[in-house]
């Protein structure tokens, strides 16, 4: 287990055994295999992501995230802001080709692919209800 720094250091808590990295960030907690761990990080240095298929999970769901601007740090008028419950990420190559909504506002109740049309594309796959 990690915690996110808002400059995108990671301090580690817990060492893991199962080939996960959970991050703790701010109120938000996600955990991504390998392959996720380098999808992140891709973004989050604005370089080209791995083709490679990651699995996240976030259980106890976001606080939300536009759905248009993977860069977005806030809700705004026009970025498409959307609130997710419990939920699977399928990222990479493969998560372009499940079929789900690429709509901007996306019906978190439903699969839906995140940034859909930009590099960061992924889909997302909600597994209960919204608390």
């Amino acid at each position: 287990m990690v915690r996110m720094g808002k400059d995108g250091s990671m301090a580690t808590l817990r060492a893991g055994k199962n080939g996960f990295t959970c991050m703790v960030m701010g109120t938000d907690r996600m955990c991504n295999d390998a392959n996720s761990m380098e999808f992140f990080q891709a973004m989050m240095n604005h370089m080209p992501p791995p083709n490679k298929v990651g699995i996240s999970y976030m259980l106890a769901g976001d606080k939300g995230a536009s759905n248009t601007d993977p860069y977005a740090t806030g809700k705004t008028a026009s970025n498409h802001w959307v609130v997710t419950g419990p939920h699977i990420m399928v990222i990479g190559p493969a998560s372009k080709t499940l079929g789900y909504s690429e709509a901007q506002e996306a019906d978190p109740s439903r699969p839906y692919m995140m940034w859909a049309g930009t590099p960061y594309e992924h889909g997302m796959i909600p597994v209960a209800p919204q608390k």
